[in-house]
Formats: structure tokens, sequence, C-alpha cells
């Protein structure tokens, strides 16, 4: 961790290798979370590179350097919600579906009705879900990076968990 802290030093006084071996030590992560809100390898890709550019160009407004990972993962958010607000604006003609990613024992029909489950959520509380349940991150560490107080984030997953147990029970009654 504390080499992770050197790095970050390092880039925020203008180093380019200090920041590309921190984005480095990342990328997979960004790739994987980025992917998870846009749905296809290409604009997953355009996510992780957007997210590269937002991340070095404003490395020096990082206040904490033990939180350079959740930092990223935020702008990683920001940018595939700013490309999904942009894609909405777009309406196409002739739709393509992609293939998804294929990784060693993925578990396709499980993976899809997760994701489908995850988009009835809103922003908000997609966000809040991935941050508990895939990234791990306790309510206290939610609520810094979210900026909202702990009761608000306790609510919207309360909430965002309900939705989901709903949805799981309206699949179940079709099955």
């Amino acid at each position: 961790m504390s080499s992770i802290i050197e790095l970050v030093h390092k880039a925020q006084e203008g180093d380019e290798e200090a920041f590309l071996t921190m984005f480095q030590e990342y990328e997979k992560d960004i790739y994987r979370m980025a992917y998870v809100y846009v749905k296809n390898q290409e604009d997953a890709l355009d996510v992780v590179q957007e997210t590269a550019y937002r991340s070095f160009k404003k490395i020096g407004t990082l206040r904490n350097p033990a939180y350079f990972k959740t930092w990223l993962i935020k702008i990683t958010i920001t940018c595939a919600t700013d490309m999904l607000r942009h894609r909405k604006k777009v309406i196409h003609l002739n739709p393509e579906y992609d293939t998804p990613i294929e990784l060693e024992d993925y578990d396709l029909p499980l993976s899809l009705s997760l994701q489908d489950l995850i988009e009835t959520l809103n922003e908000s509380e997609k966000n809040i879900i991935l941050w508990k349940f895939y990234h791990g991150y306790t309510l206290k560490e939610i609520s810094e990076l979210e900026e909202s107080p702990l009761g608000t984030v306790k609510s919207v997953l309360y909430r965002a968990l309900a939705k989901l147990r709903k949805q799981v029970r309206r699949v179940d009654m079709y099955e």
C-alpha cells in the first residue's frame, strides 16, 4: 500500500511513468466495472480509455492517496454513466447484439439474470449495490464515496435489496 501512496505522490508531481504503473495495476478492475455498466467490450474499452484520461488530468485533486483505486472506480462509473446518457440520445436504426466476454467457469444464465436484475435499479441504487457486493466496501466507506449521509446510503441499499427480492420472487413465479 505504501508503494501506491509513493506512486500517487510522484504522479501528482507530474511523473507519467508512476501514473501509468498505478493505472495498469487496476486496469482489469476498471474494465470489469465499465463492462457491468455498458455491457459490451468496445464501449467498456472506451470507458477505460476515458477513465485513464480523466484520472491523469485530475490526479492532483486526489486528497487521500490510499483511496486511489476507489477514486479510479468512481471516475469509471461516472464515465460509464456519461456514455449511457449520451447513448440514450442516439437512436439506433439497426441494433446489433454483442457477445459477452468469454471467461473461464463463467455461468452465462446466472450472470445474465443478475445483470438483468441489477438493471431494474436506478443509478444510485445500482452504484451502492456494486460498491457493497461487487467491491466489498463497508456502508461507512460507501457514504464517503457517494458523499451522502450514512442513513441515506442504508436507505438506498435496503430499498434496492427489496426491489431485487421482489424481482426474484416475480421471476420464480413464472418458472
